[in-house]
């Protein structure tokens, strides 16, 4: 049963003009195939923010928390998830990643915590933007685990997608 907000996989696999790429006609999930699209340097960048305690910051920010250097321990695990997204989220093709940088900036108005940003560059016939979304999701994942035990009020939210580049269509947020 559909009611007027729903919307058939099967009259369309289309939102507002754009294609459902990971969808064939009859609404079922396949890999895009990517073997026509040409071979271009393609960058993403994707930015959140982890909510702290300002006494969390203070801690973070003089390296005194329990489990040792947070930021740096962040850092490696958005870098490593990045490199580990097609195994993660279905239907992701595996990429030779050539960049993935994370970027942690402590923020104390005007509210405390982090920043987070990845950017992430390959040179192929796809996008890097899953790349970027998955190592910040686990640079902020990694943070709240660490912080946890002096901190149970940490939010992870904001996590977008800001700027992409090299592919059919471009934008930038941040400008």
């Amino acid at each position: 049963m559909t009611d007027k907000n729903t919307i058939s996989l099967h009259e369309t696999n289309s939102v507002s003009g754009n294609t459902l790429t990971h969808l064939d006609a009859q609404g079922a999930a396949h890999m895009v195939d990517v073997s026509d699209k040409a071979t271009t340097q393609r960058t993403a960048v994707a930015t959140g923010f982890i909510q702290l305690l300002p006494t969390t910051l203070a801690l973070l920010r003089d390296q005194a928390l329990p489990k040792g250097d947070v930021l740096a321990t962040a850092r490696i695990a958005g870098i490593m998830a990045a490199k580990q997204t097609s195994s993660l989220i279905p239907l992701c093709h595996p990429l030779p990643l050539t960049k993935v940088a994370i970027d942690l900036q402590l923020v104390d108005e005007p509210v405390s915590g982090v920043q987070i940003q990845a950017t992430c560059r390959t040179t192929g016939q796809t996008g890097v933007e899953m790349e970027a979304l998955t190592a910040v999701s686990v640079a902020g994942l990694t943070l709240y685990d660490m912080c946890k035990a002096v901190d149970q009020e940490m939010i992870i939210g904001a996590i977008q997608l800001v700027k992409k580049a090299g592919g059919k269509r471009d934008f930038d947020k941040t400008i």
